[in-house]
């Protein structure tokens, strides 16, 4: 069964009527760029009401190793998602799980990325924008994430419950992310448009 993440919460309760709506991972933005960032306060509120077996993902883009620390040593987070430009080593450091995000091009080579990152927990696949580190609502050619690779493919992008279905036939991943794509406002989750989602992934 496909897994769901659903990133970019900045409100407690939002976040757990989406973990009870079925959404399997909750991702915390902690870049300060984002309309989506939360600071340490408010992520440990948003993970403090989640029920069990969610998956809290912390994103960070090309964040000082120090804020990292400070984010994992007041924050109870599962998995940590580095969505900027690190390399393998950048990601290993903290001895935890991990998700590396690839922002595709036709010039991108998904294998030998997954081979750089063999150590990763999967390789998060997004749409390309030379402003923008993921949350765009941009889509890309789902053609270029059907590789062969190791490691499990997270499929971002621009994904809706109107397009999610016809994604996951193209490219079969492991989970699929969304986060504008089921927004009423950045940050704020639409719970029908979750459940919507999750429909149509289901069918």
């Amino acid at each position: 069964m496909i897994k769901v993440k659903i990133c970019g919460f900045t409100n407690s309760e939002n976040a757990r009527d989406a973990a009870i709506a079925g959404v399997d991972a909750v991702g915390l933005v902690f870049y300060d760029k984002s309309p989506r960032n939360v600071d340490i306060q408010r992520a440990r509120e948003i993970v403090a009401a989640l029920p069990p077996f969610v998956n809290r993902v912390g994103l960070f883009v090309n964040a000082n190793p120090s804020f990292i620390d400070e984010v994992l040593c007041e924050v109870p987070l599962d998995t940590l998602q580095f969505h900027g430009d690190e390399e393998a080593e950048d990601c290993t450091q903290y001895q935890m799980p991990f998700i590396k995000s690839v922002r595709v091009t036709t010039d991108t080579n998904v294998a030998q990325i997954a081979e750089n990152f063999s150590e990763a927990s999967a390789l998060l696949l997004d749409s390309h924008n030379p402003d923008s580190y993921g949350g765009t609502g941009e889509v890309f050619d789902w053609s270029l994430a059907r590789v062969k690779i190791d490691l499990p493919i997270i499929l971002a992008g621009g994904l809706t419950s109107e397009n999610v279905s016809d994604a996951i036939s193209q490219v079969n991943p492991y989970a699929v992310d969304a986060s504008s794509g089921v927004e009423s406002a950045p940050g704020v989750k639409d719970i029908d448009k979750i459940l919507a989602f999750i429909r149509s992934i289901r069918s």
